[in-house]
C-alpha cells in the first residue's frame, strides 16, 4: 500500500511525466491533489500496470481527486529546451493549471527546476512510494498513450498504436525506410546506433 501524504499538515500535489524516453511525440505531466485520507490498493507505478488498470484507475482518479491538471511539451518544445527541462516544465504547467493551489509539491525522481514560488520534495521512485504521484504517472501516461495512439491514424507505419513512440525495432525500421515525421524529436538519436567492432 502506497502512503497517503508526506506532510498531513499541508495540500500536497503529487507529479510526475511520461514519455522522457520516446523518439517522438510530446512529454507529458500530471498533477495531482488526493485527500489526506486517501486509500486506494490498487494504486501504484504507471509502469507496473497494464492499460486496461490504467484507464480504469484513471477514471477513478478524477472522480476522487480533489483537483488534478495534465500539461504537455511537445517535440519542438523538448528540441528547444531538451527533454530534461521540458519535463520540468510539463510538471510546472500541470501544477500552474490547477484549480486548487497547493502547498507543497512531490515530484517523481532526484532533481527539478521549479517555475513556482511552492516548496518541493524529489522522491526517486516516488510513483512506488506515495499515492499522489502513483495518480500522476498514470494520468501523465494515459493521456500521452491516447494522444499517440490518435496520432498512429496519422502516421500508421510506425506502430505508435503499440510502442506510443518509444524506440522499437518496428519504430526504427519505419524511420529507416520512411524517415522522420513532424512528431520525431530531432534533438534526439533517431537512427539505430551502428555496432563497431
Amino acid at each position: 500500500m502506497l502512503l497517503s501524504y508526506h506532510n498531513k499538515s499541508v495540500i500536497e500535489a503529487g507529479c510526475d511525466e511520461a514519455g522522457r524516453g520516446c523518439l517522438a511525440g510530446p512529454v507529458y505531466a500530471a498533477a495531482v491533489i488526493l485527500p489526506n485520507d486517501y486509500s486506494n490498493e490498487s494504486l501504484n507505478d504507471s509502469k507496473k500496470l497494464t492499460a486496461s488498470q490504467r484507464n480504469k484507475l484513471r477514471v477513478q482518479i478524477e472522480h476522487d481527486a480533489i483537483a488534478w491538471a495534465v500539461a504537455m511539451v511537445d517535440n519542438n518544445g523538448i528540441d528547444e529546451l531538451n527533454i530534461l527541462r521540458a519535463s520540468f516544465h510539463a510538471m510546472n504547467l500541470a501544477v500552474k493549471q490547477l484549480n486548487v493551489q497547493p502547498q507543497e509539491l512531490l515530484i517523481d525522481g532526484n532533481r527539478f527546476v521549479n517555475e513556482t514560488d511552492l516548496p518541493y520534495y524529489c522522491i526517486v521512485k516516488g510513483d512506488g512510494k506515495y499515492q499522489s504521484i502513483a495518480a500522476a504517472s498514470i494520468l501523465a501516461k494515459t493521456y500521452r498513450d491516447e494522444y499517440m495512439t490518435q496520432q498512429h491514424a496519422l502516421y500508421p507505419q510506425y506502430g505508435w498504436d503499440s510502442n506510443k513512440g518509444y524506440p522499437t525495432s518496428k519504430h526504427y525500421d519505419a524511420i529507416e525506410q520512411f524517415g522522420i515525421t513532424p512528431l520525431h524529436r530531432k534533438s534526439f538519436t533517431l537512427y539505430r546506433q551502428l555496432e563497431l567492432f
